[in-house]
């Protein structure tokens, strides 16, 4: 009976080795930060957003693919980049994720759900910068890639989260959480901007439009550019998108995600 008895153990404990190997080599979600630093507005100058800390990577396990894996034909994709590349800051995006690509799987048919929370409760909150934070995903979705959003009440039904701090410790005023599957399509994300600068001071209904528009451009797996004409530069001295914004998001969702090494 004890001889059974051990033999049924190790083949359960065989079963339960089999589950956790296949959970591990299921989609690995990985979790990408990036932050930006909003400064003063004065008169004579507009705000600028700060080079934002480097992104910190998180990891977790799924069981079974978030989308499917993309068709891919490296040398064909660096040849689409760079026949359409001009106008654009792809290559400093590849530059910045060591020749990878992250987006969004084509959402035009089901929009990807947006629920933007409200900073009730928090000093200086002005409801009006609900309608701000629309606009922008608004503006970015008007480029003409492929994705759509909608706007949902619920936020156990959303894609995607947009939430609000008084401030935060370190000197930023947005911060963006993505997560990407192990094909890098995006499955998730979390935008949270901040009321005030971490000096106290209230960031108006143009700054927080700015950081919008800047933190909604890394949700959609933008990265930065070097030109300040641009919205994803780090130190951003404009309130709109640019066309080479725009030409850089329409490039990148015609190109399926991963990595061109």
């Amino acid at each position: 009976m004890k001889r059974f008895e051990l033999v049924l153990l190790s083949i359960v404990i065989a079963m339960i080795g089999f589950v956790a190997t296949q959970a591990v080599s299921a989609s690995r979600i990985t979790a990408t930060t990036e932050s930006a630093e909003l400064e003063l507005t004065t008169v004579e100058r507009p705000a600028r957003v700060a080079r934002p800390a480097r992104r910190t990577g998180l990891a977790a396990v799924v069981t079974g693919d978030v989308a499917p894996a993309p068709a891919r034909d490296n040398e064909e994709i660096w040849r689409r980049i760079r026949e359409n590349a001009a106008g654009t800051y792809i290559h400093e995006i590849l530059v910045e994720r060591d020749s990878s690509l992250a987006r969004w799987p084509e959402r035009r048919v089901n929009p990807l759900r947006v629920w933007v929370g409200t900073g009730m409760g928090l000093k200086n909150w002005d409801s009006t910068h609900v309608r701000r934070v629309r606009d922008a995903f608004s503006e970015w979705s008007s480029s003409g890639i492929p994705v759509r959003f909608t706007f949902v009440t619920d936020s156990a039904d959303a894609d995607i989260h947009v939430t609000w701090t008084e401030q935060f410790t370190d000197a930023i005023s947005g911060k963006t959480l993505w997560a990407r599957d192990r094909h890098w399509w995006i499955v998730n994300g979390t935008i949270t901007i901040a009321l005030h600068h971490n000096g106290g001071e209230v960031l108006d209904g143009s700054a927080i439009k700015a950081i919008a528009l800047h933190e909604v451009g890394h949700l959609l797996g933008l990265d930065h550019t070097m030109d300040t004409t641009n919205i994803m530069t780090p130190k951003v001295r404009v309130r709109a998108l640019s066309e080479a914004d725009r030409a850089t998001l329409r490039l990148l969702y015609s190109l399926p995600p991963g990595s061109l090494k």
